[in-house]
Parts: structure tokens; C-alpha cells; sequence
């Protein structure tokens, strides 16, 4: 029961996380999408994950 609490509390900071990010970055056109993919990835790799997605944007999209 413990794991799936802290689970969830992952997935709440990591979907925060992201729409803060988004909230910014919309004035540079660097918005990164908030589904499944992006938050599991904040969930299970935290900060780093999301710089990655946006090395990821800049340099492959």
C-alpha cells in the first residue's frame, strides 16, 4: 500500500512538474506534451527525465 502512495505522489509531482515547465516554456515554443509517456518518465528517471525530453525536442523534433 506503501509503494502505490508513493507511486502516486510521483505521478501528481511529475504531472506539476511538467505543467509548470509547459506554463514557461510557451513563450519559447518548447512545450513538451503531458501523456502517459512523459509523466511515467518523470516517475521513474525524476528531473533528469525532463531535461532528456527536452534535449530530445530540440535536437530530434
Amino acid at each position: 500500500m506503501k509503494v502505490l502512495v508513493k507511486f502516486i505522489k510521483k505521478v501528481i509531482l511529475s504531472s506539476f512538474l511538467l505543467y509548470g515547465y509547459n506554463l514557461i516554456a510557451v513563450n519559447f515554443n518548447m512545450i513538451i506534451p503531458i501523456n502517459l509517456f512523459t509523466i511515467l518518465s518523470m516517475c521513474i528517471l525524476g528531473i533528469p527525465s525532463l531535461f532528456a525530453l527536452l534535449l530530445f525536442k530540440l535536437f530530434i523534433l
